[in-house]
């Protein structure tokens, strides 16, 4: 039975990490990090904000991030960090290795594409975009990201002609306990949250390049549609570099405006 998302059924579900997070729901938005992003002063607890509907979803770079309301999940979440902003570099890739962990427990085997992207059957599963603030009067101490995650679960082709590249559809997703299917990304993720402070990126290094989708395949660097460098995939490191062998040696990308993409034949 499908269950329609219900703030109280979800912290039901939630193991220890999670139950410190407030679970807000709300019929439409425009965005929900944007609304997590205005609300950080008034914030005093982690906090989960789901839309039924989100009407200027974003993705890297400012792009659109497009769904239909119960096709799709669209969700931030709000975790304050004992530590600065600058420490919280690569913490995108622990965020995938929590998606595709939570997946796996329902049978979804998904891979992850660097940045920021889970793979599903080569097509683009869910999205996340990573937004930071300093907080409090002592910035150096203490931070605060609003984690914006967007997954797909029924894309038609309406939609799908809207969104203009490759995106994957798993419609037996959007039948499950939704409350029970959220609760479990929701635990997930505050594990991984954790786990990221007290550990670092090293603590999801290796599970992330167990996951990548490209190892071993020649791909190409994009910055601004141009190619900025092109080799075989080798996977990230301890800081959350891309590494890859190019015909000069192995190099290193570090995430920014970049694109990653299989290169052509």
């Amino acid at each position: 039975m499908t269950v329609i998302l219900s703030s109280e059924r979800i912290a039901g579900f939630c193991r220890p990490a999670a139950q410190q997070v407030a679970v807000k729901i709300v019929d439409e938005t425009g965005s929900t990090n944007a609304d997590l992003l205005a609300a950080l002063p008034r914030l005093t607890t982690p906090t989960l904000l789901i839309a039924r509907t989100q009407t200027a979803g974003r993705g890297r770079a400012g792009r659109s991030w497009l769904s239909e309301a119960g096709k799709s999940l669209t969700f931030s979440l709000a975790w304050k960090f004992n530590a600065p902003v600058q420490s919280l570099v690569g913490l995108p890739l622990a965020v995938g290795v929590a998606i595709a962990e939570a997946l796996a427990m329902f049978n979804v085997s998904v891979r992850l594409k660097w940045p920021n992207d889970v793979l599903y059957q080569g097509r683009k599963l869910a999205g996340v975009l990573i937004e930071s603030a300093s907080a409090g009067h002592v910035p150096h101490e203490a931070s605060w990201a609003v984690i914006g995650i967007g997954i797909n679960m029924t894309v038609n082709e309406q939609l799908a002609a809207q969104i203009g590249r490759p995106v994957a559809s798993i419609p037996w997703l959007a039948e499950l306990d939704q409350d029970m299917l959220m609760a479990t990304l929701l635990n997930a993720l505050s594990d991984a949250l954790v786990q990221f402070e007290h550990e670092g990126l090293g603590a999801f290094t290796q599970r992330w390049n167990a996951l990548h989708a490209y190892t071993g395949q020649a791909v190409v660097i994009l910055d601004r549609g141009q190619v900025l460098q092109e080799g075989v995939a080798v996977g990230v490191d301890g800081i959350g570099r891309f590494v890859l062998d190019t015909a000069s040696g192995r190099t290193a990308i570090m995430a920014g405006d970049v694109s990653l993409r299989a290169k052509e034949n």
